[in-house]
């Protein structure tokens, strides 16, 4: 029943034509469904495991991108910008919208996108229990200590913080800690109308649409976390948020793109990291989707 849920918030935005097609999938099918890709003037395809199927049928017209734009906005354009400008809209559910088109700018901003040609919807699904296999590693003494998932692109590394968010904010496996998150781009609790699609824990607050360095300083200063929880380290501003707060006694919990401790090595951004060790454990994301795998390294 909630994955019969899930699918349906995430495709009330297609017109009619578009959502009947996908209810006539397989069951499997759409267990399995992470993408529903839209190009005007060929048939509509799904992404499963990875792999696109394009499906039988009309091909989408630009009318039918429009409808879906009007659905996901409820019909004002302008009230979805903001996240428009980050790439992607955010429907109920926490699933995302990404569009593509000819860019209207004015003043350096984006005004308007028309016409359409493409859109990708992409499926949110909640993982409960993903860190329950690390949660006891990474809580030695029952409270979280400083730790780093590490993994490619597309591994698992924000299923897996958002479950790590969850339990430590609920005192599940460990106490419970206040948590503040920066979710820069709405990945982790995808906010809508002020509250999280994906559930990040009854202690955690949420600051969405800000870089993350200055939603680190922002929720540091404002909302007295224990644990400061970030998606993605990819600037030096990030690290050296990160060392301020660490300084003044938070916890950090965070995500970044390697495969090895090697690599946080050979990288000039993460060096500070290793060099001030602020980090004492590294979680490492094994295998593929149906045989993940997690592997805890201790740094003393």
């Amino acid at each position: 029943m909630e994955e019969q849920d899930t699918i349906q918030k995430a495709i009330s935005v297609l017109p009619p034509r578009l959502r009947r097609q996908i209810w006539g999938l397989s069951r499997p099918t759409l267990e399995r469904m992470e993408e529903v890709r839209l190009h005007v003037g060929r048939p509509m395809s799904v992404l499963t495991d990875g792999t696109e199927l394009e499906l039988t049928g009309s091909p989408v017209t630009g009318m039918e991108l429009e409808q879906l734009l009007e659905l996901a906005s409820g019909a004002s354009l302008h009230t979805v910008l903001s996240q428009l400008r980050q790439g992607f809209i955010t429907i109920e559910g926490g699933h995302r919208l990404g569009l593509c088109g000819r860019v209207v700018m004015r003043d350096g901003e984006l005004i308007n996108l028309r016409p359409l040609s493409s859109a990708a919807l992409r499926i949110a699904r909640q993982v409960r229990g993903a860190a329950d296999p690390v949660i006891g590693p990474l809580c030695p003494d029952g409270v979280l200590v400083n730790t780093l998932i590490l993994a490619p692109p597309g591994a698992g590394k924000t299923t897996l913080l958002r479950d790590l968010i969850r339990q430590v904010s609920d005192g599940r496996g460990c106490r419970p800690q206040r948590v503040a998150l920066a979710d820069e781009r709405g990945e982790v609790a995808a906010l809508w109308n002020g509250v999280p699609q994906l559930d990040v824990g009854r202690r955690t607050d949420v600051l969405e649409g800000c870089s993350k360095a200055r939603g680190l300083m922002l929720l540091l200063r404002a909302m007295g976390p224990q644990v400061l929880a970030v998606d993605e380290i990819t600037a030096r501003e990030d690290v050296d948020a990160m060392l301020t707060a660490v300084g003044c006694g938070v916890t950090l919990l965070a995500t970044a793109h390697g495969q090895d401790r090697g690599d946080l090595e050979r990288r000039s951004l993460y060096r500070p990291l290793l060099e001030e060790r602020i980090f004492r454990r590294l979680v490492y994301i094994e295998g593929g989707k149906t045989d993940r795998a997690y592997r805890v390294e201790v740094l003393e």
